[in-house]
């Protein structure tokens, strides 16, 4: 009898799912690593700035992440996929060091194993669920996003190789 791959094993997502794609090239830690980021992103951005986040604020990062699966990218909408279908344990709060190292982490794993533009796009979109957080899903053209905000985007987007 054959055996079953792992909860959070890449090879226990159906393959026709995702022809364009190959997420078998990922380690199960690997691809833990990339369906965990989104959220670990929500979560640090909603810390990051001011003291007064909203349960809206969390939201329109949620809608950010679910809007990855629109995105033009096989990686990131089998991402999407993965979070919402994914039965991990839930992981415990890491401060945001670790996040960012978690970002060079996924930064690296993805210029190994992914394609190029499937990688920027994984990238940029982790970068604009982080600004929709800090900025309420207003844009940030209805007002000045505060210094620990910038801050921790600029952080965000080194961590990724987007700056």
């Amino acid at each position: 009898m054959p055996s079953q791959p792992a909860p959070g094993d890449p090879l226990s997502y159906p393959a026709h799912a995702f022809p364009n794609v190959a997420i078998d090239v990922f380690t199960a830690r690997e691809w833990e690593l990339l369906v965990r980021l989104p959220g670990r992103v929500i979560v640090a951005a909603t810390q990051a700035g001011s003291p007064g986040r909203t349960v809206r604020d969390g939201l329109a990062g949620l809608e950010a992440m679910a809007a990855g699966r629109a995105f033009d990218s096989d990686l990131v909408r089998a991402v999407v996929a993965a979070v919402y279908t994914e039965r991990l344990p839930s992981g415990t709060d890491r401060p945001r060091r670790d996040l960012l190292d978690d970002c060079r982490d996924a930064l690296r794993v993805l210029g190994d194993r992914a394609d190029p533009a499937d990688s920027a796009a994984y990238r940029q979109w982790l970068q604009s669920i982080a600004a929709r957080v800090c900025t309420g899903g207003r844009g940030p053209a209805v007002g000045q996003l505060g210094p620990g905000d910038r801050r921790f985007l600029a952080d965000l987007g080194h961590a990724l190789g987007m700056v």
